[in-house]
């Protein structure tokens, strides 16, 4: 039977339950990777993982299987508490006090305005070429005379330049924003741990 055709089948067997107050139904997959829903649980399955649903079909248990459990698998709600009290702990152990996380933001930023104002710096730069360059063709066109090949070719150069130095700026930019973003982040949790602890 495959998954849909047993899901559908699962929802006559809800249906079916729905009249008995103590009514549980199963739902389990089994070693070929097909979805079963049922009253009870063969037995051959007893030992893997399985969900129990109410008689409204909502779930009310799920059991891992005792090699999950034997080997310290974690649920994705665990692994995350366990990553957070990774960070608060590193947090803590980093910073004294909020203005040494004000004193990480600026020696942080620093670097990236370092590299904004040298790409803005360069940015004038591919301009005023492109600008010479256009200048330059502008005035043989008028005087009549053909814009020889390695002058468009700067001038497409200077271009492609100007918009890869554009692009280089958003991405400072948004680093910019990401680092501002982190710090404020660490600083709000640094304050409500601190603050919790003082309590």
């Amino acid at each position: 039977m495959t998954k849909t055709g047993t899901f559908g089948a699962a929802l006559v067997l809800f249906a079916a339950f729905s009249a008995t107050a103590e009514a549980k139904l199963y739902k389990w997959v089994d070693d070929k990777g097909v979805t079963h829903y049922g009253e009870t649980v063969p037995p051959e399955y007893a030992n893997k993982d399985r969900v129990q649903f109410n008689d409204k079909g909502s779930v009310v248990k799920k059991k891992a299987s005792p090699e999950d459990a034997a080997s310290g698998k974690k649920t994705p709600e665990e692994q995350a508490a366990i990553e957070q009290r990774r960070k608060d702990s590193a947090l803590l152990n980093t910073y004294s006090n909020e203005k040494e996380i004000d004193l990480a933001l600026e020696r942080n930023m620093q670097q990236v305005d370092a590299r904004i104002n040298s790409i803005h710096m360069l940015q004038k730069s591919a301009q005023e070429s492109r600008s010479s360059y256009q200048k330059e063709a502008a005035q043989m066109k008028a005087a009549g005379r053909k814009i020889p090949a390695s002058l468009q070719t700067d001038i497409a150069e200077a271009e492609k330049k100007i918009t890869q130095l554009q692009q280089d700026l958003t991405q400072a930019e948004s680093k910019a924003a990401a680092v501002k973003a982190t710090f404020a982040a660490d600083k709000a949790r640094y304050r409500e741990l601190t603050t919790a602890t003082k309590k």
